[in-house]
């Protein structure tokens, strides 16, 4: 087994599982919203583990959402003690992931320098009509 995929990290792996059926399932604070949980990354001695979430309603602000899960830290810890057979059940906290908003806005930028550089590209059914051509010279 290779070195990358220590115990480390299938351990934060099954923590990544449990909190997002957790969060999804047990804490029913509106001020939270629609949350994913990304990833967890454990300390090497298993003490702290910082999870990273996303939001997608973005009409719940990330800060507020971020206290609840802080202060539903203490619930999810003894929750993740009953389901893990672990010796030390790690100190949760929580980080906001920002790679996916980031990429979205990359995303968004990608598209307008495109649509900006070449506004006759668009898949407008000019595609389709090289579709037809190219088959009725079979």
């Amino acid at each position: 087994m290779p070195k990358d995929y220590s115990r480390t990290r299938r351990v934060g792996e099954q923590i990544q599982r449990e909190i997002a059926q957790l969060v999804q399932q047990e804490i029913k604070d509106p001020r939270i919203g629609l949350v994913t949980i990304s990833g967890v990354k454990l300390s090497r001695d298993m003490s702290h583990a910082n999870i990273f979430f996303t939001v997608f309603d973005e009409s719940h602000p990330i800060q507020e959402t971020l206290k609840v899960l802080e202060g539903a830290a203490g619930f999810l810890r003894h929750e993740l003690a009953k389901r893990m057979q672990l010796r030390i059940v790690p100190h949760i906290h929580f980080k906001y992931d920002e790679s996916i908003s980031y990429g979205n806005e990359l995303s968004a930028l990608i598209n307008k320098a495109m649509d900006m550089e070449n506004p006759d590209n668009r898949m407008d059914g000019s595609h389709a009509d090289n579709e037809k051509s190219h088959d009725e010279q079979d």
